[in-house]
């Protein structure tokens, strides 16, 4: 029931086409995409093309390793990963509309060869046990109820040394969340929990966790920048309105005070498969 309403909340309808009329608003060819244009809409995360570049910097890459990608959206990252890295990527995520846009978008960037996208539940992947080299989630454990769950089935499809990349928002305080906010439009499909329960989850599964870093100063001054630019220019065609809908500025805001009170930090975990 959970799992239906947290794809439920991400569904739009209609969403391959939105993004792709905006594109054309651009005056790009939709047959002939670059990931890096669609970057402002399918980077869905805080901090944007930005953090995820970071968060590649940090998981010892090279061409042809195999990655998955837990909560993979419309497919930015794993564009990414194999645009720039030249990594096999694998997504799965929850939201059939996401997949399909997902699909769509890839073969659009011409990407398709190194990148497949599948529906489905992290706490259930029909994967083989190590299958894959690396595998990272973005801005997705705040969905899951289950960290513990999710954790045990990444890592029995990681190998043996592999390294799992998180870049979460936790709970830094007991004052309620105000919604709705981008991963939720209440509480109930909403499970942000404090880093402590990162740690105990990450390593009752097998993993050794090696760094860990916060991300809030980022994050504050790239919302700002983003909303300064708004106020000023109006909203770009391309953006991450396009997935959140009309109340894309107040989910901002929400977060942005949350970050400013100390109720929510972004932070990025490296762990080991041990």
């Amino acid at each position: 029931m959970s799992e239906a309403k947290v794809a439920g909340h991400y569904t739009r309808g209609g969403l391959e086409e939105t993004i792709l009329q905006a594109v054309a608003r651009m005056g790009l060819d939709p047959e002939r995409l670059n990931p890096i244009d669609l970057a402002p809409a399918d980077e869905f995360h805080v901090g944007g093309l930005d953090s995820t570049r970071e968060l590649a910097a940090q998981m010892e890459l090279a061409p042809g390793l195999r990655i998955l990608d837990v909560g993979s959206g419309i497919g930015g990252p794993a564009r990414y990963f194999a645009a720039e890295h030249q990594c096999k990527v694998t997504g799965i995520d929850l939201t059939e509309e996401f997949v399909q846009v997902a699909r769509s978008l890839t073969r659009r960037t011409k990407l398709d060869r190194l990148v497949e996208f599948v529906q489905g539940s992290a706490l259930g992947m029909t994967f083989q046990p190590e299958t894959f080299d690396r595998a990272y989630m973005i801005h997705v454990g705040m969905n899951i109820a289950d960290k513990g769950g999710v954790f045990r089935e990444v890592r029995r499809v990681l190998k043996p040394g592999g390294k799992f990349a998180i870049f979460d928002f936790v709970r830094t305080s007991d004052v309620s969340i105000t919604y709705p906010v981008p991963w939720a439009a209440s509480e109930e499909t909403s499970f942000v929990v404090g880093k402590e329960n990162y740690h105990d989850a990450l390593e009752t599964a097998g993993f050794h966790l090696e760094q860990e870093r916060a991300r809030t100063a980022f994050a504050i001054e790239f919302t700002e920048r983003a909303i300064a630019r708004a106020a000023q220019n109006g909203q770009p065609a391309l953006a991450l309105h396009l997935l959140m809908g009309e109340l894309a500025p107040v989910m901002i805001k929400n977060v942005l005070i949350a970050m400013k009170q100390g109720v929510l930090a972004p932070v990025e975990f490296f762990a080991r498969a041990v």
